[in-house]
């Protein structure tokens, strides 16, 4: 029998934020993180540089709106600053670990924020600490500040020598902002993971991990980082290198499926489109004999559409999202978070009584939120209910920065596509194929891990293969 673990939310490490050349660079970054609070609802916080090249800092646990207010913002002077929005992966809770983290140094302090998963995090810090080095927090965002002073005898060259040797020492999922007195610079690593896009906003230029960010304060985007690319960002301009010869274009194939914001751009591509034509190619795919189409609220309405427009069914808004219930997913017990769903959720009896209903949804991780929202629409009075998934079955742990790190948390890691369909009660059950996932957004390549278990990058989870490293 499959128990509940936890709550069917995904959950994405972070987000980042950066500008320079700007006034009142604390009050645009504040509205920047606003319009990024998807990727993280735990904690926040936004690090400025003074006219004297002095660093300030306030942060928090809970939502943007929660940490900052006018007094707080007044303290953070300065044209130059990095935000950051987290959700924070295991083991890497508490208040130390809320970003950006500042370092000093006799070399010039520094702040640091980072969106990802370091995959030889723990072996680095291993290495480090044998070297010396003491840990203030358990993020992989300050393995990457001891990598970069690790060698005192060479501290006079310039910084971006250092930066280029730390990240060749790190695997895995990166975007990273280090912010020093006059430049911030850019980092997106060699896979391109997660995405990282620059903007101009008048004189100066804005970084972030969604264009999203852009249109809320009026900054126009530029382009975006190129994995194993550093750019450099000053009041003089921007200026660019390549840390790593190495490069692919294995975006996280999530951040299109659930992560992103669908007014965001992510490499050329809309989410909001992609998400449709993913809808569209379902409906090719898995047909269903119905009446209407139903979306679940949010991220899944866009296909939804698409399965609707390919299928001549019409499409209903059969769910309705409450959007004024708070962060309902942290709560810490599992009787809050079966609560949770009805407070979040509710189906429109007046739409769905009677009705043989398609329900698209982005994916199924653990099954419970799942099960919960078919009993629902069968309560209401729905006579069928076909559900139909915009993204393969979610098979192997990811290790790029979601939370789904522990594969027994994933209901279709063992078991079949009508065991699925059983557990969650509905009458018919079909995914999206990987093939689909790369036809959507007219893409060569997408990280396709949790879906395929194929990994882009070693994984370092066992010790030989972190001894061999460690050997080189």
């Amino acid at each position: 029998m499959f128990e509940p673990i936890v709550d069917r939310e995904l959950h994405e490490e972070c987000g980042v934020f950066g500008i320079v050349g700007v006034e009142n660079a604390a009050s645009l970054t504040y509205y920047a993180l606003h319009a990024l609070q998807h990727r993280g609802q735990q904690g926040c916080g936004i690090v400025t540089v003074d006219k004297d090249g002095q660093f300030n800092r306030q942060r928090g646990a809970g939502l943007v709106t929660e940490v900052f207010n006018e007094e707080k913002i007044s303290k953070l002077h300065g044209t130059m600053a990095v935000g950051h929005v987290r959700y924070p992966m295991q083991g890497c809770t508490g208040n130390e670990n809320i970003q950006p983290l500042m370092f000093r140094h006799n070399t010039g302090d520094f702040a640091l924020a980072h969106n990802g998963n370091i995959v030889n995090a723990k072996l680095l810090r291993t290495y480090l600490e044998n070297k010396g080095s003491l840990f203030q927090s358990t993020s992989d965002c300050e393995v990457l500040a001891h990598l970069i002073k690790k060698e005192n005898a060479q501290k006079d060259r310039p910084r971006i020598y250092a930066i280029i040797d730390a990240l060749n020492m790190m695997e895995g999922a990166y975007s990273i902002l280090i912010m020093t007195k006059n430049r911030i610079y850019a980092c997106r690593d060699k896979n391109g993971f997660h995405p990282l896009s620059i903007g101009r906003l008048g004189s100066g230029y804005v970084v972030a991990s969604e264009t999203c960010a852009f249109d809320t304060i009026g900054a126009e985007y530029i382009r975006d980082i190129n994995p194993g690319e550093i750019v450099t960002i000053s009041e003089k301009g921007i200026r660019s290198c390549d840390f790593s010869e190495y490069k692919r274009h294995t975006m996280c194939s999530m951040e299109y499926i659930y992560f992103a914001r669908p007014d965001s751009d992510i490499e050329g591509c809309n989410v909001h489109a992609y998400r449709k034509e993913s809808g569209r190619l379902l409906f090719k795919e898995a047909p269903a004999d119905a009446d209407i189409v139903v979306g679940v609220p949010d991220s899944s309405l866009s296909a939804a559409m698409g399965y609707a427009e390919a299928s001549g069914l019409p499409y209903e808004m059969g769910l309705i999202k409450n959007k004024y219930i708070g962060r309902t997913f942290i709560q810490p017990s599992q009787a809050m978070r079966e609560k949770g769903v009805r407070m979040k959720l509710s189906a429109v009896r007046s739409i769905v009584k009677d009705k043989r209903i398609v329900l698209v949804d982005d994916s199924i991780v653990r099954g419970t939120t799942s099960r919960r929202i078919i009993k629902m629409l069968r309560e209401a009075g729905a006579k069928e209910v076909h559900v139909r998934i915009a993204s393969p079955e979610m098979t192997s742990s990811c290790f790029y920065g979601v939370d789904t790190s522990t594969k027994d948390q994933l209901i279709s890691a063992y078991r079949s596509v009508d065991e699925v369909r059983q557990i969650i009660g509905a009458d018919s059950l079909a995914y999206l194929s990987p093939d689909a996932l790369l036809k959507a957004g007219k893409r060569d390549e997408l990280c396709m891990a949790c879906f395929t278990g194929h990994y882009p990058t070693a994984l370092y989870s066992y010790e030989e293969q972190a001894k061999s490293k460690i050997d080189e």
